[in-house]
């Protein structure tokens, strides 16, 4: 028989359980074909977006003295999701592959949810696993990252994401007037080779080659190679275009989350390549209740990055005060960043008014809007 306290701590915990909810609008839509595979992407963005406006914000904070078991069903939902999503994308392969009652437009869409599925939830839960000290969590993180060949983000956000956000370092700060569409093919193309620079230069400092087996680019190539192969082996070519398919769908909305986390957002430099200490200003956040619950508090971003470590349960939120807030929350703010007119006519007030309120003696903003301030030769790697 499960405590009572076991008991509260598991209801309070369901909320963010949600995510399960797709397995089965999957399984309908796979079956059924027709509208039914329109369902995944509409639940994912449009139901919580809803349930947004119903419910509200949530501005309460827990406990930061909360144990670590007392977090136990919080952390159950990310570490039971790699079997879940595997099963999902290759289950969904196999039965594409071996039925034909779906047209191509169908299985397209199909497919595109199955990218929901890997890259609203799977992509962050891998984020939270990543930055936690337990090796399975670790594992695990990698695992998910592998099912949509992104990898390399691990190495990316930890070793260049959280220590150079706002700067000109950080290819995922989106810079203050940069479309989405311009964005987006920019930070594939330098996110990779700044993460791979950035390993390269961890193994330098110990006197070791890129090639030594620690470089972890090994691992991300291996489970990239296993998860291809498998697509093959159960779905043939129709099956790793499937596979390829779901996960630049993942890896978009990704980008997108990471455009809007930190758009226009700088951290002041000091001169001599320095700058300011990471704060929660230099994040987007917002409070809303239900797509916390679906993201797992990522919209907490400025507590995320103040305090990297601490666990998604016990984010903090902050008010207009200490960080910037968005109108609305990540599924509205990415939709609305793929308009880029919109974005600007909504965003760009904002950045120009946290300008104002932050960094009042700044006069001319045009090196951190282009990217252009100094930084230290000996912290590129």
């Amino acid at each position: 028989m499960i405590p009572s306290s076991q008991v509260r701590q598991l209801q309070n915990a369901l909320p963010f359980w949600l995510s399960l909810g797709m397995i089965p609008l999957l399984v309908l839509g796979a079956a059924l074909g027709g509208f039914w595979v329109a369902f995944l992407p509409l639940y994912g963005w449009g139901l919580f977006s809803l349930l947004d406006a119903l419910t509200g914000l949530n501005e309460e904070n827990a406990d930061l003295n909360t144990p670590e078991e007392d977090l136990f069903w919080y952390r159950l939902i990310t570490m039971i999701w790699f079997p879940i999503q595997f099963a999902a994308i290759y289950g969904t392969i196999w039965w594409v592959s071996a039925t034909d009652h779906l047209s191509a437009l169908e299985i397209a869409v199909l497919f595109f949810g199955v990218g929901v599925i890997s890259g609203t939830v799977g992509i962050n839960y891998s984020h939270e696993l990543m930055h936690q000290k337990n090796r399975l969590e670790r594992w695990l993180g990698d695992l998910l990252l592998a099912t949509v060949l992104y990898g390399h983000f691990r190495s990316e956000h930890l070793r260049v994401h959280h220590p150079w956000v706002g700067t000109p370092r950080d290819a995922v700060t989106a810079r203050y007037n940069e479309g989405f569409h311009r964005f987006f093919p920019r930070v594939l193309r330098e996110c990779y080779a700044s993460a791979f620079r950035a390993e390269k230069a961890m193994l330098a400092r110990r006197n070791l080659p890129w090639w030594h087996r620690a470089n972890p680019f090994w691992r991300y190539w291996a489970l990239a190679a296993v998860m291809v192969g498998l697509a093959i082996a159960v779905g043939g070519w129709l099956g790793l275009a499937l596979f390829a398919w779901q996960a630049l769908v993942a890896v978009w909305q990704l980008e997108l989350t990471n455009y809007v986390e930190h758009y226009g957002l700088t951290r002041k430099h000091l001169g001599d390549g320095r700058y300011e200490h990471v704060l929660p200003r230099h994040s987007w956040n917002t409070a809303y209740r239900a797509t916390n619950w679906l993201l797992i508090n990522l919209q907490r971003h400025s507590d995320h990055h103040y305090k990297p470590d601490r666990r998604f349960p016990l984010l903090q939120t902050y008010s207009e005060e200490q960080a910037p807030q968005l109108p609305f929350g990540y599924p509205l703010m990415t939709t609305l960043a793929m308009i880029p007119p919109l974005w600007r006519r909504r965003m760009n007030p904002r950045v120009r008014a946290w300008r104002k309120k932050y960094y009042p003696e700044i006069a001319d903003w045009t090196p951190y809007r282009e990217g252009t301030t100094p930084m230290p030769r000996a912290a590129v790697g």
